[in-house]
């Protein structure tokens, strides 16, 4: 069991993607075009690192961003913060906005997260 509450959303994206088809994933690539690094810190200061690689592949994995690909932007947050996120409860602007999310790169590009996690969401 994972000390993540943030872990089964990452299953569910990974699983998501992979369940697409191509043209589904070619969609989500050209809407989102990056690559997410997500730095989750949980209360007992353990980090989880995931990448959600919405430019080359549609594919999300365990781990910091591959050799040979760069992060568009890395994001940390704590593991409360994410799955508010997530749910909804939280707007991933004003978690920036309070300092409760740390976004480095294209800032941007970060507020389209919202909608990629929402998407994922509503399949659970």
């Amino acid at each position: 069991m994972s000390d993540f509450k943030a872990q089964p959303l990452f299953d569910q994206i990974r699983d998501g993607l992979k369940g697409m088809d191509d043209k589904e994933k070619k969609d989500i690539q050209k809407k989102t075009n990056g690559v997410f690094e997500m730095h989750i810190k949980n209360s007992g200061g353990k980090e989880l690192v995931y990448t959600i690689d919405l430019k080359k592949n549609a594919e999300a994995y365990e781990g910091p961003v591959k050799q040979g690909t760069k992060a568009d932007v890395t994001i940390n947050t704590s593991d409360d913060t994410f799955v508010d996120m997530a749910d909804g409860k939280l707007n991933g602007q004003k978690a920036f906005m309070s300092g409760k999310l740390k976004v480095k790169g294209n800032i941007m590009l970060a507020t389209k997260l919202d909608g990629v996690l929402k998407a994922q969401k509503a399949k659970l």
